[in-house]
């Protein structure tokens, strides 16, 4: 099969090893791939990844012997756990520790025409949903995940720290469920566009309030530093970046303003089909590009997706 594909380098391959299902796991075809920071970041030596990455897509289920999905359109948990352990059973099986990850951690991804995930994984979607939603259902999840973990009062005062991919998607989820962050950014072309949407936004380095919430999406080390200066005694900080290089913090002032610090990954697809199916939240207005899967456009894709000027760039399977 096609698939882009990083060991060391990021490279096209044109005959890379079809996907081989495993006892209750089926194989998707791909039709759209979603390229995001977490990607970037293993391009840059993060979890030490070989592999195609990805792990944002929709597809339909060609291979499988569950007659419930086969054929059907769906979108992925990207967490496979290994259903054995303590941590599985509790229903935490994003979190368990002999987990594989899609694109990440010990599995193959969807930067390729095909992808295998258990059948538990796979969620059917509805057909009011179209492809170009649907592929943003893992970031909206992990947008999601936040009102899982936290309790957020419509009055509290919100930061969202980064204009990115990732701070995009929080903030319009926070909108979407009648709250009024203010977007953080050091890109004026992004806010400008995410103004449009109605967001509230300002350049970073001209942000002088404090706030009850800071959630960082920076996707830099920085990130969490300048979401200490912005929190409030005894405020919230929500991290959401992963990144590849270490973060420098001097840790007194989260004891001495007694911060709390909620670390914030993947959330439940169930949430986030809802909101996207009630049309709370619309990210099609942050595709910047659709790249075709193929020796001339995949790695073109890749390249556009570290412009810091673009917001999402999406891979399409032949």
């Amino acid at each position: 099969m096609r698939a882009l594909v990083f060991d060391r380098n990021l490279e096209f391959r044109a005959d890379y090893p079809d996907p081989v299902a495993a006892p209750g796991e089926s194989v998707v075809r791909v039709s759209l791939a979603g390229i995001c920071g977490t990607d970037l970041e293993i391009a840059g030596g993060y979890m030490q990844f070989r592999g195609v990455p990805g792990h944002e897509f929709v597809g339909r289920v060609v291979e499988s012997n569950n007659s419930s999905i086969r054929g059907k359109r769906v979108v992925g948990e990207i967490n496979a756990g290994c259903g054995r352990c303590a941590i599985c059973a509790g229903g935490l099986a994003r979190h368990c520790p002999n987990r594989t990850v899609l694109g990440i951690l010990g599995r193959d991804g969807a930067f390729a025409e095909f992808l295998r995930l258990p059948d538990s994984n796979l969620v059917a979607i509805p057909d009011s949903i179209p492809d170009e939603v649907a592929v943003f259902t893992e970031p909206v999840a992990a947008a999601y995940e936040i009102f899982e973990q936290v309790h957020l009062s419509r009055n509290q005062t919100i930061a969202v720290i980064g204009d990115g991919r990732l701070g995009a998607i929080v903030a319009m989820a926070l909108k979407g469920e009648k709250y009024q962050p203010l977007v953080a950014g050091h890109h004026r072309e992004k806010l400008a566009r995410l103004a449009e949407l109605g967001l509230d936004t300002a350049e970073e380095s001209s942000v002088r309030d404090k706030f009850e919430v800071a959630i960082d999406c920076s996707g830099s080390g920085s990130g969490f530093r300048r979401a200490v200066e912005l929190v409030r005694p005894r405020g919230k900080i929500i991290l959401k970046s992963t990144v590849a290089a270490a973060a420098e913090i001097n840790l007194a002032p989260i004891v001495v303003n007694e911060i709390s610090v909620i670390g914030s990954r993947c959330g439940r697809f169930a949430p986030a089909l809802d909101a996207l199916a009630a049309g709370k939240i619309d990210p099609r207005p942050l595709i910047d590009g659709i790249f075709a899967l193929d020796s001339e456009n995949g790695l073109a894709g890749f390249d556009a997706a570290k412009d810091p000027l673009n917001f999402k760039i999406l891979l399409r399977a032949p």
